[in-house]
């Protein structure tokens, strides 16, 4: 499995075994097994590299005091044989929760003095959970075994730069969040917006050498860790990133800790405290033990929504005395103001608040007009409603700094650009691309972004209200009153095409008429064969054909012959600006929207190549088995189902290699298709009196077999043939069992019967006796559209539908095992060509059809323009009309007792009759 197939995995079981345990309470338990599982794998790793065998790590023990100094030195704790998770699933059924109890316990008592600050306590939210787990020790021991189970297979050596643990912790906290309701916001910040930050502050810090970043908030420290990723493609060693955390919650801090530990940061790099960030600020303190603030690079926060706070006695603080200080019922500038103290003068900060700091008056209006005053205020973000799980709060970035060259404000409208998915909305990857590049290169765009500047926030008595200075709301659909009353299709409105017309500057002029008023005339009959075959639409095509000219063959050259050695973290990136520079010439097409297509097949790329960097162009050609959930007795059980391939999809294979076996088993599914058809059109031609009976099911939908079974022998024995009824006897005779001499005496009793035409002699078996009896019915012929008939023929098709399907399941059983040996079996060059086809193949395809959808938009747009105004109001009265004079002349016609002409004169009346 990939990681994502592994990671979603993990997810669904432990989202069944969680059984009625709150998500939020349930993470921090296979959270917490993951890490320990993590730690223990390290200390393994670290003892094997230094030449200890299996058989010696066996014997590890708290006695050998060397070499637990020895790991507390350079990992910071020790754990001894019988405590490492793979000896707690070596132990099988005597394993116990006492074994992690006393683990656990171990633990924080074999910590190296030097990292008490990483991992004193960290399985504290562990350990005292487990009791959550089951009411008896048994029960326990159940519920951990089963968590034990479910994570052993993850992998904790990835060579990545986000490795396969990082995702799978990733997924597992935002699939929790997902289902943690208002708890969410404690430990997550989406996956999105915390990306679309961390490229913010990754831009600004990418010229360092050196970068400190502080989240103050930090849950479960996935921003905090996002924001390294981000910026470490920028800097030639990951290793000079500091990281500084502060949560206020026990739990969630040790989620950070652990967050941060897993992702290969060294110990020395992490600094991490659990306490109240408002009330108590990064106690930091030098050599001399001399209180010094904390300054850094970048600071990254989600804070609580307007949160109570305690602000008394806070006007001296230095994080507030220069702006004030925050209303006790409304946290959110306070938090801000925190942030901003600890920026360096050439750092940046981001933080995500509520929508209502850009307007709120009181104390929040005097901080932020102080904020302005003072030039700190770079940029804010207008983020989609509903992006947060928990709330639909509408949310905002802020982005500030110490000090900044320009004192203009650049507003960004971002509340359109997302999809939904489930309840909530998320930034898509062109959404976030939009932003940041809009944000680093402080662009105007209309209906979009705007720079403002400080004198016109002044104006406005610094309300930063986004909709104040962006208007991103789309435009009303307008009508003409001259064209709705006569025709015509108006110029003004033509004229909203205009990106179009300055693209295709002839194509105006084909599609419209003018006579010099405001109105012009559609010229064309057929719309959209009049703009395909535009000389204007061939040159616009044939730009783009040329402009990605190659583009196939870069790609190859760049995923293919570079698979090896490029960084998968920074490849996405080097092919977007590739792409980029390719669209510069054509004009129509959305930079972004090609970035999405990239980003969505990004996906599945970079998994194959971190699969192939990882373990070796070898395992391009290995299948895995494809582990399911069935139900056994009512339990839910892993069961293989066959095989999938690791990296080459087996429905490639049969595409292209396999076309033939392939097709042999479409061919049967679309005769099992045609007959379900034949099956639809017989029950709708069916009357409501024919269809009583038990041969079709209770809502008329599908035929019963054994129904129609019985129906059709029903419709034989009303034949008059002595025969088939004599031999319809002699096969209820052999239903019952019937003794040698009885079917003997039967036979003798009927001379109707030819017995010389059934195959065999003395007593006849039963098949033979139904294959007489098949070719006795088939000599009666019914009219074709008699109830008869169909029923017949619906009997002929069960058996051959029956026949079909096992064909079919025998041949797509056959060809599942067929590919499985084709791709283990396969060349380096078969396997080249076949990453082509599923890297490079969907790509270039995407990008091609957007010329086709750009113009398929234009037609549409002229069609509806055309339509619009084609029926006229003076045309709807003139039908009006005529239908009135129609509808009395057939009142004329009507006949009725005196009060029925009395009501219909009166109705005439109403239609302008006489």
């Amino acid at each position: 499995m990939n990681k994502q197939q592994l990671a979603s995995k993990i997810w669904e079981s432990a989202n069944k075994m969680r059984s009625k345990i709150e998500a939020n309470e349930y993470k921090d338990y296979i959270l917490g097994f993951i890490f320990y599982k993590f730690l223990s794998d390290k200390e393994v790793d670290y003892l094997k590299k230094a030449g200890w065998p299996d058989d010696a790590i066996e014997e590890l023990t708290e006695e050998d005091t060397e070499t637990v100094n020895d790991c507390r030195k350079n990992l910071g704790y020790f754990i001894a044989y019988d405590n490492l998770f793979s000896t707690w699933l070596v132990k099988g059924r005597d394993f116990d929760v006492s074994n992690v109890t006393d683990a656990l316990s171990a633990f924080n008592r074999l910590i190296d003095v030097h990292h008490k600050k990483v991992f004193n306590k960290i399985f504290d939210t562990l350990d005292t959970g487990l009791s959550k787990l089951g009411d008896t020790s048994g029960a326990r021991t159940k519920a951990i075994s089963g968590l034990l189970q479910l994570i052993k297979d993850i992998p904790m050596n990835g060579k990545q730069d986000y490795d396969v643990l990082g995702f799978i912790y990733e997924y597992l906290i935002s699939n929790f969040a997902a289902n943690a309701g208002k708890k969410a916001g404690e430990f997550y910040t989406p996956h999105e917006v915390s990306l679309l930050m961390s490229e913010i502050v990754a831009d600004h810090l990418k010229d360092r050498d050196k970068i400190e970043i502080y989240d103050p908030t930090s849950g479960s420290g996935s921003l905090l860790i996002n924001i390294g990723r981000c910026v470490a493609r920028h800097i030639s060693n990951k290793d000079n990133i500091k990281y500084y955390a502060q949560e206020i919650k026990e739990n969630t801090y040790n989620l950070t800790r652990m967050n941060l530990v897993m992702r290969g940061i060294l110990p020395d790099n992490i600094e991490t405290r659990n306490g109240d960030t408002l009330e108590e600020d990064w106690p930091f303190f030098d050599e001399e033990h001399a209180y010094s603030p904390l300054y850094v690079d970048a600071v990254v926060s989600n804070p609580p929504y307007s949160q109570h706070w305690d602000p008394v006695d806070k006007e001296s603080d230095s994080r507030y005395s220069r702006f004030g200080v925050a209303p006790k019922s409304k946290a959110d500038y306070a938090f801000l103001l925190h942030d901003l103290y600890h920026v360096k003068p050439n750092g940046i900060m981001t933080i995500v608040l509520p929508h209502g700091v850009l307007f709120r008056g009181g104390e929040e209006g005097e901080i932020r007009r102080n904020l302005i005053e003072q030039n700190h205020i770079d940029t804010i973000i207008g983020l989609p409603a509903n992006i947060f799980f928990g709330t639909a709060i509408p949310t905002i970035i802020m982005v500030l700094k110490q000090k900044r060259p320009n004192t203009d404000v650049l507003i960004v409208d971002a509340s359109k650009g997302f999809a939904k998915v489930g309840k909530n909305n998320k930034l898509k990857a062109s959404d976030i691309k939009k932003i940041v590049d809009t944000v680093v290169g402080r662009k105007d765009i209309d209906k979009y972004s705007c720079r403002v500047k400080r004198d016109k926030i002044r104006q406005n008595e610094y309300n930063l209200n986004i909709p104040r200075y962006v208007d991103s709301s789309d435009a009303g659909e307008t009508w003409d009153i001259y064209a709705t009353m006569f025709g015509g299709i108006p110029n003004a409105e033509i004229e909203l095409l205009r990106d179009y017309w300055l693209s295709f500057p002839q194509l105006r002029d084909i599609l419209f008429t003018n006579d010099g008023t405001p109105y012009s005339a559609l010229a064309v009959g057929d719309v959209k064969e009049a703009i395909f075959n535009s000389e204007d639409v061939k040159t616009f095509i044939g730009t783009f054909e040329a402009a990605f000219a190659g583009f196939d063959a870069y790609m190859e050259d760049e995923l293919i012959g570079k698979m090896n050695e490029l960084n998968v973290s920074k490849e996405e990136a080097v092919i977007s600006r590739h792409i980029f520079e390719r669209i510069i010439s054509v004009p129509l097409v959305d930079k972004y929207k090609a970035y999405q297509l990239l980003d969505d097949e990004w996906i599945k790329i970079s998994i194959d190549l971190e699969i192939i960097q990882t373990e070796g162009f070898a395992a391009t050609k290995q299948v895995d088995p494809n582990m399911v959930i069935k139900k056994k007795d009512g339990i839910d059980e892993e069961v293989q189902d066959g095989w999938v391939g690791h990296v080459i999809p087996f429905e490639l294979v049969q595409t292209t290699l396999l076309k033939d076996k392939a097709d042999e088993v479409k061919e049967k599914e679309l005769r099992l298709e045609d007959i379900a058809v034949e099956y639809s059109e017989i029950i709708d031609s069916l009357s409501e009196e024919d269809k009583e009976g038990d041969f079709l099911n209770d809502d008329n939908t599908a035929f019963v077999t054994a129904g129609v079974k019985a129906k059709v022998k029903e419709i034989y024995m009303d034949v008059e043939s002595k025969e088939l009824t004599g031999l319809f006897g002699y096969l209820a005779l052999l239903d019952e069992k019937a003794g040698k001499a009885d079917k003997l005496r039967y036979i003798a009793e009927h001379p109707e019967v030819d017995w010389s035409a059934i195959e065999g002699s003395g007593v006849y078996a039963k098949g033979k006796v139904a294959a007489r009896v098949k070719a006795l019915q088939a000599s009666f012929t019914f009219p074709e559209d008699s109830f008869e008939a169909k029923l017949i023929l619906v009997e002929t098709l069960m058996v051959e539908e029956k026949e079909v399907k096992r064909e079919a399941k025998e041949l797509a059983a056959a060809l599942h095992l067929l590919t499985k040996v084709t791709i283990e079996n396969l060349y380096d060059e078969q396997v080249i060509d076949f990453l082509k086809l599923k890297w490079i193949q969907p790509l270039n395809r995407s990008l091609h059809e957007m010329t086709g959808e750009i113009i398929d938009a234009l037609v549409k747009s002229v069609q509806t323009l055309s339509e619009k105004y084609a029926v006229t109001y003076t045309d709807l009265e003139t039908q009006i009309e005529e239908s009135e004079k129609s509808l009395s002349t057939m009142i004329n016609e009507l006949e009725g007792s005196d009060f029925d002409m009395q009501g219909l004169s009166e109705l005439k009346m109403l239609l302008g009759g006489e």
